[in-house]
Order: structure tokens, then C-alpha cells, then sequence
């Protein structure tokens, strides 16, 4: 056995649940932009904070679900995608009890 690594699918792997999270990410956006047309101004504004954290979140996930960018970016990504998806998380709580009330 040769000492190097046989990464089988791993990469694959990787690449299709990065992919699917942005897929699950682009859902939840347009779930909350849905829900946030009908509340005027603070729906507009919960509307435009989903719409940039979905951004800011697809310009971090797809270099890594397209293959083309760096394997390890120094740890910064996975806690930014963290934070990205509680934020979207939270808008979409407070957008569905509000629309319980």
C-alpha cells in the first residue's frame, strides 16, 4: 500500500451537501420573503435582511459546493455559515409568530 490518500467520494460527498444546503438556504429565504411581503414596512425590512444574509451566505457556500474553491479556508466559513443560518432561523420564527398573532 502506497502511503498516499484514496479520498473515494469524500469530495463528492462534500461538494452535494454543500449544495444542498444552499438549496435549503434559498427555500428558507424565499419562505420568509413570502411571509414578510404582507407586513408593510417591518416586512420589507425583514424581507431585505433575508434577502442579504441569503447572499452573503451563497458567496461562502459555493465556492465549496461548485468544487472550485479552497478544500480548508482556515475555519472561517463553517462559523460564518452558523451564524448565517441561525439569523435566517430567527427571522423566520419571529416572521411565523407574528403571523400567528
Amino acid at each position: 500500500m502506497s502511503g498516499g490518500r484514496d479520498p473515494g467520494l469524500q469530495p463528492e460527498r462534500t461538494r452535494l451537501s454543500w449544495r444542498r444546503m444552499m438549496l435549503a438556504l434559498t427555500v428558507v429565504t424565499a419562505l420568509a420573503v413570502r411571509l414578510a411581503s404582507t407586513g408593510g414596512t417591518g416586512g420589507a425590512l425583514a424581507a431585505g435582511v433575508a434577502v442579504l444574509v441569503w447572499g452573503a451566505l451563497l458567496m461562502l457556500c459555493w465556492p465549496r459546493g461548485t468544487g472550485t474553491g479552497p478544500a480548508r479556508t482556515g475555519g472561517r466559513t463553517l462559523p460564518l455559515v452558523a451564524l448565517g443560518t441561525v439569523t435566517l432561523a430567527s427571522l423566520g420564527v419571529l416572521l411565523a409568530l407574528r403571523g400567528l398573532w
